[in-house]
Formats: structure tokens, C-alpha cells, sequence
């Protein structure tokens, strides 16, 4: 199993001896970067849900155009 040495100065990070990586051992800091990056994804998700029913709603619009137009003609 890894050991971990902490790195001088900087509370929340540790040095893996096995691969000489450094870790952040802030768990907090690291929920919150996790749950900034779902709430981006959520904003994301429903921009492109509203972008999908503007562009609905014109083609329904443009579906309605055309049969009242046809109307006018017939008349």
C-alpha cells in the first residue's frame, strides 16, 4: 500500500511514495469542484433543453404560417 508524505507548506497536499505523485487531500475543496462541475452540466443540459423548444415552437409557427396562408389563398 502507498505512503503518503506530507508536502512542507501546503496543508492539504501529500506526496504518494510509490509513484511520486501529489495529492490533494482537501475533500471539501474537492466536493465543491464536483458540485461546480454538475452544476454547470445542469445549466448546460437545460439551455439545450430551451434552445430544443424555441426551435419547436418555430416550427410549429411556421407549420401555422403556411396553413393560414393556404387559407388566405382559398379564399
Amino acid at each position: 500500500m502507498a505512503e503518503f508524505l506530507k508536502v512542507k507548506d501546503y496543508p492539504h497536499l501529500a506526496r504518494d511514495t510509490e509513484s511520486r505523485a501529489v495529492i490533494n487531500t482537501d475533500v471539501s475543496a474537492y466536493e465543491a469542484a464536483v458540485a461546480k462541475s454538475r452544476a454547470r452540466q445542469r445549466n448546460r443540459d437545460e439551455l439545450r433543453d430551451a434552445v430544443r423548444d424555441i426551435n419547436n415552437l418555430k416550427c410549429e409557427m411556421h407549420e401555422i404560417k403556411n396553413l393560414l396562408l393556404k387559407i388566405v389563398d382559398k379564399s
